[in-house]
């Protein structure tokens, strides 16, 4: 998301409708040159400004701490016994170094002021027992994504801008050692036999590592954190990711079990959306998540997460989505969450909505929503389930309510762009109707995209649900 913003005032849970305009931004927005010479400048800038990032090294202040560290840290290893350092706490063993670091800068003859001496003993510590030059970016609250390309190149994402990260590691060995430290602590690999890795750090951050032959230049891992307070409907309409009456659709939609999936491309928020749409549901409904890697975060109290399990050394005891989709259904759950629908699994979750598990939700890789049903049709289809593909869109039709599509802007920005009903079947066709929809009026010099949510004023579909919960009088006001 955008930033930090204020929660609106008023605590109840629907909000008058009319107390927000529709428009995203009133920003007075200098003309761009949209000729075809003033477009065919700015390539020709972007072209001439192309960098060899390879090339960077770090500088300053930081840069001669980590070389001091790179002569430190064999002497102090000498000195200390690693399994006994490895059952101290950070503070503890920062410590326990402070003599003995002063013991070696003395025979290294190195003098340091104190505010370097606090910042050595920081990257020793990071080193020994964190994540080494990771520790910094994870602890930066702006980050939001860390991808490591190679010991030599970090970039990292804040409000949605990519930027060149200032760490390095000493070379590659360090940098698979970190990841091995990553993946282990969840029970995970790493090596030449299984060179991919999906993995999970303390505070939720989901993690990708792939390593080398697969990686070209060298170990790489994509670390996707998580804001450590969690994200709600109300915020995003405040930080702009959605207007008042869409918000208001979608906690109504929450909490009157409709069939949700969220769709969009990588970063665009999907899981962040999940999040916020699973703070509406009832705290007396079971409630049970199945992901690949456990990121999603609810807030109930009757909540279990499940995961699933790669195969072993012999390829042997993996077990997918679908076996825990199959299994869950066992469990007697209330709603079942798939934090990503990627094969076979789709039937499966869309067999447990039509079988009276109402208000369960799932994210899916697409550009629209027409492109999502198109996508679930050929997961099916594309798994060993002998059904015929008109079976299988009314199957969708059934039991999917509600597509909400969200979008990472080339601003940076994340917004909800869609919220379409699926309505049912007309001959061999799913037929949707959108209840409003994000469109792109310009933008400001600085390349920040002003817009607006519009509203397409049809009667919602799905009103007979949120009747039996007591929402259909602010759910009709909303979409009109």
């Amino acid at each position: 998301m955008k930033g930090p913003a204020p929660r609106p005032a008023g605590g109840s849970q629907f909000p008058p409708v009319e107390s927000l305009p529709e428009a995203v931004e009133e920003v007075e927005a200098t003309p761009i040159d949209r000729s075809a010479s003033g477009a065919m400048a700015r390539l020709d800038d972007r072209q001439a400004q192309v960098v060899d990032h390879n090339t960077q090294r770090n500088e300053g202040f930081e840069a001669s701490i980590h070389r001091i560290k790179e002569q430190v840290l064999p002497r102090l290893l000498e000195r200390v016994d690693p399994e006994a350092a490895a059952t101290l706490s950070k503070d503890e063993l920062a410590e326990e170094f402070r003599p003995i670091i002063g013991e070696v800068l003395a025979e290294l003859k190195i003098n340091l002021n104190r505010r370097e001496q606090f910042a050595l003993e920081k990257v020793l510590v990071d080193e020994l027992l964190g994540l080494g030059p990771l520790e910094e970016l994870l602890n930066d609250p702006e980050v939001s994504d860390i991808m490591v390309n190679g010991p030599l190149q970090t970039f990292i994402e804040k409000k949605g801008k990519l930027a060149l990260a200032t760490i390095q590691f000493r070379d590659e060995e360090h940098l698979l050692q970190i990841a091995q430290r990553i993946v282990n602590k969840v029970g995970r690999r790493v090596d030449q036999t299984t060179p991919l890795a999906d993995a999970r750090l303390q505070d939720g951050s989901r993690v990708n590592v792939i390593i080398p032959p697969l990686s070209l230049r060298g170990t790489a891992i994509s670390i996707r954190k998580f804001s450590e307070k969690p994200i709600t409907v109300d915020m995003m309409r405040g930080f702009g990711s959605m207007s008042e009456k869409m918000a208001t659709v979608l906690k109504i939609a929450g909490a009157s079990r409709m069939n949700v999936i969220i769709s969009g491309g990588t970063g665009s928020g999907k899981t962040t959306m999940l999040n916020a749409l699973s703070k509406l549901i009832d705290p007396g409904e079971r409630v049970i998540t199945i992901e690949d890697a456990a990121e999603l975060r609810l807030q109930q109290p009757h909540w279990l997460p499940l995961e699933t399990r790669p195969p072993n050394l012999e390829g042997q005891g993996a077990i997918t989505i679908r076996d825990l989709v199959i299994n869950a259904l066992r469990m007697r759950p209330d709603r079942i969450i798939l934090g990503e629908i990627r094969g076979s699994e789709c039937f499966d979750l869309l067999a447990a909505m039509n079988t009276g598990h109402d208000g369960s939700m799932a994210t899916l890789h697409s550009n629209s929503p027409r492109e999502c049903l198109a996508r679930m049709e050929n997961m099916v289809m594309m798994s060993d389930i002998k059904v015929p593909k008109e079976a299988i869109s009314r199957q969708i039709a059934d039991s999917v309510d509600l597509i909400v599509q969200v979008k990472r802007l080339r601003d940076g920005s994340r917004r909800t762009t869609n919220i379409t009903e699926v309505i049912g079947m007309e001959g061999d066709v799913i037929v949707t109707q959108e209840l409003f929809k994000f469109e792109y009026l310009d933008e400001t010099p600085d390349g920040k995209i002003i817009g607006e949510y519009r509203c397409m004023g049809l009667r919602p579909y799905t009103l007979e649900k949120a009747k039996m919960f007591g929402f259909d009088q602010p759910y009709l006001e909303a979409c009109l």
